[in-house]
């Protein structure tokens, strides 16, 4: 994981520590359905962040005999079990909560406590906010949209992050709104609805997440650009008549398996064919670093084309 990465979720960690604590004491003063989702929602996100950083630590252990391509892949794993969290602790709980008290509704006691708290939860969400968008300006490429690079990138931690510190923005003001409508209409069922629409946000965002990572855990290939990269590379070494066919897999974020199927040039010798496979991967590895494991096939182009 990327320093970058680890500083996004650490922010977000305390942050959302904070705000947790913070709800559960508003909680407790006003009663208010829509702090209590809220509540959860932040509880939820501090673990889920203990868990993307639990993820990184496991991703780090050496391949084995179990395991010859290493662990990466745990990254993915644990961001989709933050996926679940997400869905069954924040949103599932904000949907019954709001269910409940919309069933039964009930005033909402002490706003200026409510104001403060969520004004205090919205500064410290600001900053994970900021501090998580600061370090995907780092790594996104010019151009691309935010949507994009939650769709494109191969580093689960950054989405995962932003998209809750998203989500919690709005949940933040769904609740703040949920709170005053209650108390200048003295209808408590605004609070209820607040709690479910938040619930539905939660769920809406944890939906996304899961199936970003279902992608990942299923083996995608490289991005376009490192695929061009690993292509050019190898089709420009002086022995090399055609790159015939290539393939690409994600074994983790940073880590690719690479699978090249090659013409040389029909001249060379047993000896001088292997030392012309070694140079090609050499190549390969100096234009696509993450390409850690590359599989290069001698063959001969049999299409008829040039």
């Amino acid at each position: 994981m990327h320093e970058g990465s680890k500083k996004a979720i650490f922010a977000a960690f305390l942050a959302n520590l904070g705000i947790a604590i913070a709800k559960v004491i508003g909680f407790a003063f006003t009663r208010s359905s829509g702090m209590l989702a809220e509540a959860a929602h932040s509880l939820a996100d501090t673990g889920n962040q203990a868990l993307l950083l639990f993820g990184s630590r496991r991703a780090r252990r050496k391949a084995d005999r179990n395991n010859p391509f290493g662990y990466g892949r745990e990254r993915y794993f644990w961001s989709f079990i933050v996926a679940l969290v997400l869905f069954s602790m924040g949103g599932l709980f904000a949907l019954y909560e709001g269910i409940q008290k919309l069933a039964h509704p009930h005033e909402t006691h002490r706003l200026g406590v409510a104001i403060a708290i969520l004004g205090i939860a919205v500064a410290l969400e600001s900053y994970s906010l900021m501090t998580a968008m600061k370090e995907v300006r780092h790594v996104k490429p010019a151009g691309m949209s935010l949507w994009g690079f939650i769709r494109h990138t191969r580093s689960p931690e950054l989405p995962v992050v932003v998209l809750e510190d998203i989500g919690a923005e709005i949940g933040l003001v769904l609740a703040l709104a949920g709170v005053l409508l209650s108390h200048f209409t003295h209808n408590p069922r605004w609070d209820s609805i607040a709690s479910v629409l938040i619930g539905v946000l939660l769920t809406v965002i944890a939906l996304i997440l899961a199936t970003e990572m279902k992608s990942s855990l299923m083996g995608e290939t490289a991005t376009d650009e490192s695929e061009e990269r690993i292509r050019s590379a190898a089709a420009a070494h002086p022995l090399v008549r055609k790159v015939i066919h290539l393939k690409t897999q994600h074994i983790g974020p940073d880590e690719l398996i690479v699978g090249l199927k090659v013409e040389f040039d029909h001249s060379l010798t047993m000896s001088q064919l292997a030392e012309a496979i070694d140079a090609v991967e050499v190549v390969v590895r100096a234009a696509e670093p993450t390409a850690v494991t590359i599989y290069l096939e001698p063959d001969i182009d049999r299409s008829g084309n040039d």
